[in-house]
């Protein structure tokens, strides 16, 4: 894992799966200044550990109607406190009133008394971060969306879990690009990138008409150092869907690296081109 990736673990994703929240919510908490996220190689948001609480503390006291002054402030003071990383004994967060309470196994901050508007707790199992609030679910036969939404559920606290989920459901459909998308990225993000190839080359001979699915496919072929083939990727994708912008972006960047420049100035005024077009006027 990257230095960065490291220091801040978290992809949009997980931060998805963690929390319940919309990748539109959650940006909109972003825009609105209550975290900055660091950005990975591909300029893909990482997530510190603090980012995820202020961000679920940020949404639970927006619900609450909390005026939005008084919500950043509370915000920047709950940063300040919070540890780096997730103590293994845990955290409880409240919202009394207009405060936020933060108690550890030995330790309360900030409590006063007022009516609860918010309790949620966040616990490490095995080290691990996931939110308690999520029941799990009960033993019963399960759908393709049911192992998707498990796999989803558990990717941060226990990959190894999320992964028997995914392959459950493809399994189930082999069709089904997202538990494909999810599980490969996830099998890149722990150093299996020959095994998530294996991957994109099963689920593509079922939805060849994917461009998502190639662009992953191209983007862990790059990982693994197959240059040539990962451009053919980036162009494969791009012949299904030419408004694919990062499939520009990383074909564009990936030519550069060939010293094949007149390709480069294609993509990157392709992708440039796309980026004007998509800005509100």
């Amino acid at each position: 894992m990257t230095g960065s990736a490291a220091q801040a673990p978290f992809t949009l994703r997980h931060v998805e799966g963690m929390l319940g929240l919309g990748r539109g919510v959650i940006a909109g908490l972003i825009d609105a200044g209550f975290v900055a996220p660091s950005r990975g190689r591909r300029n893909e948001y990482r997530f510190t550990f603090q980012d995820v609480v202020l961000l679920r503390t940020a949404f639970e006291l927006k619900a609450a109607n909390v005026p939005p002054r008084r919500l950043l402030r509370s915000l920047q003071r709950l940063k300040s406190k919070l540890p780096e990383e997730l103590p293994l004994s845990g955290l409880r967060i409240r919202a009394i009133g207009n405060d936020i309470a933060v108690r550890t196994a030995d330790a309360q901050w900030e409590a006063d008394s007022g009516q609860l508007l918010m309790d949620f707790e966040v616990a490490a199992p095995g080290g691990t971060i996931s939110f308690l609030q999520k029941a799990a679910r009960e033993a019963a036969p399960r759908s393709t969306a049911d192992w998707f939404e498990e796999g989803e559920r558990l990717e941060a606290a226990d990959p190894r879990a999320a992964e028997a989920a995914y392959r459950r459901a493809l399994e189930a459909t082999p069709a089904n690009v997202d538990a494909a998308m999810n599980l490969g990225v996830l099998l890149c993000e722990a150093g299996r990138g020959t095994e998530a190839i294996e991957l994109y080359d099963h689920a593509l001979a079922h939805a060849p008409a994917s461009a998502a699915l190639h662009f992953n496919r191209a983007i862990a072929l790059e990982d693994q150092g197959r240059h040539r083939e990962a451009a053919a990727g980036y162009e494969r994708c791009l012949q299904l869907d030419e408004r694919f912008h990062d499939a520009h972006y990383n074909a564009a960047r990936l030519y550069e690296k060939l010293g094949e420049m007149r390709s480069a100035v294609r993509h990157y005024s392709a992708y440039r081109r796309l980026q004007q077009q998509d800005q509100p006027h």
